[in-house]
């Protein structure tokens, strides 16, 4: 786990480092999940794409710029020792991050990979304008390699996001029952959520049955539940910024031998593979591992996407279990999500989230594996 303060104030101590290593004057930050890290201001995003808001950070200084929509709940959300200074000055935001450069006479401004092409022709402009001359390197997802580990305040939130999403399941292994429609499961598994002390969504809530099971996104439809097929609930409750994420598959009625024999390949899968991840292990493996046993069971054809993910402030985050190699690092919170999609029949898919130690992985989710059946 790292070293650094819990919280804000942490984060901003990690990205000084960064800037120290690498020789930066300062950093420019646009994008509101990077922002949200490193702020602590709950309540004030909401990721609408817009991007309203930049921070300007300093070696001795932290800058935030907003407009009058966002100030006063900035003021009124940040953490009391937040060291940011708000701004809202009526001006172009690529032209105020120039003059915050001019100001501090940097000449190393570090941008974003993912900043917009626009803002960074504004920031180039406005330099030019200034008559300052400063190189702008832009950082390659090092912000989202910070964010893959999770302090204590973080881990904190996540696990309460979690109680929230298996409350939820438990209530709806009393709510399901033929006759309602994948859309009617959706509604009550969202409204328990948000009746339960979620601020809202990790992500629109995956609810399928029989077939549409068979679709790994699947989108909820009006077709009723029958008995002796699975539900499929693909879900996570937000708790002050923060996702959950769970999916686990239902019988309505007795299943078949059939889907008895992939849930329990399914289940096994997980379980295997969640005992081998630890602090340092590379992702690809993980999941080249969940491709083996479901290959060796005759279904490797069905099982087509990645073994899991990093989750945070958004719902898909570093590092990964998939195709691409990555080192899965201590205070990781990830998913661990196999699943067997069969076309025109069902799917199975079992997910739980939790945190990478030395010791390996500690799950969130404390909802049961073995496969529940719903008396009808």
């Amino acid at each position: 786990m790292s070293s650094h303060a819990s919280g804000p104030l942490g984060r901003i101590e990690r990205v000084r480092e960064l800037m120290d290593e690498r020789g930066y004057d300062a950093v420019i930050i646009r994008d509101e999940a990077n922002l949200r890290w490193l702020t602590g201001a709950e309540g004030v995003f909401d990721y609408t794409g817009e991007l309203p808001h930049a921070a300007f950070i300093t070696a001795s200084n932290t800058f935030l710029h907003t407009d009058s929509r966002y100030y006063n709940s900035f003021i009124e959300h940040l953490p009391a020792d937040s060291p940011w200074v708000l701004d809202m000055e009526v001006i172009g935001i690529p032209r105020w991050a120039a003059e915050r450069a001019r100001d501090a006479k940097c000449r190393v401004v570090a941008v974003e990979d993912t900043m917009e092409l626009s803002f960074y022709d504004g920031l180039v402009r406005g330099l030019e304008d200034l008559s300052i001359g400063a190189l702008l390197p832009q950082m390659h997802g090092d912000l989202r390699l910070m964010r893959a580990v999770k302090d204590e305040e973080e881990i904190a939130l996540m696990k309460r996001a979690q109680a929230i999403t298996d409350a939820a399941f438990a209530h709806m292994l009393e709510f399901i029952r033929p006759g309602l429609t994948e859309k009617q499961i959706k509604l009550e598994l969202e409204n328990f959520m948000f009746e339960n002390g979620a601020d809202g969504l990790a992500f629109g809530s995956i609810v399928a049955a029989g077939p549409n099971a068979a679709n790994p996104h699947a989108i909820p439809s009006d077709r009723p539940v029958q008995k002796g097929e699975f539900v499929l609930m693909d879900y996570g409750a937000r708790y002050h910024g923060y996702d959950s994420d769970m999916t686990r598959t239902v019988a309505v009625g007795e299943p078949s031998a059939k889907m008895r024999e992939i849930y329990d390949l399914v289940q096994r899968t997980h379980e295997e593979c969640a005992k081998a991840v630890y602090a340092g292990v590379d992702g690809n493996e993980i999941h080249e591992l969940s491709r083996k046993i479901i290959g060796d069971a005759g279904y490797g054809e069905y099982y087509g996407h990645g073994l899991g993910h990093g989750v945070g402030i958004d719902i898909h985050e570093l590092p990964n279990f998939g195709r691409t190699h990555n080192t899965v690092g201590e205070g990781s919170v990830v998913t661990i999500e196999p699943g067997v999609y069969l076309p025109g029949e069902f799917g199975v898919r079992l997910e739980d989230y939790g945190l990478v130690t030395a010791q390996g992985f500690v799950p969130f989710t404390q909802s049961p594996h073995d496969l529940q059946v719903i008396d009808c």
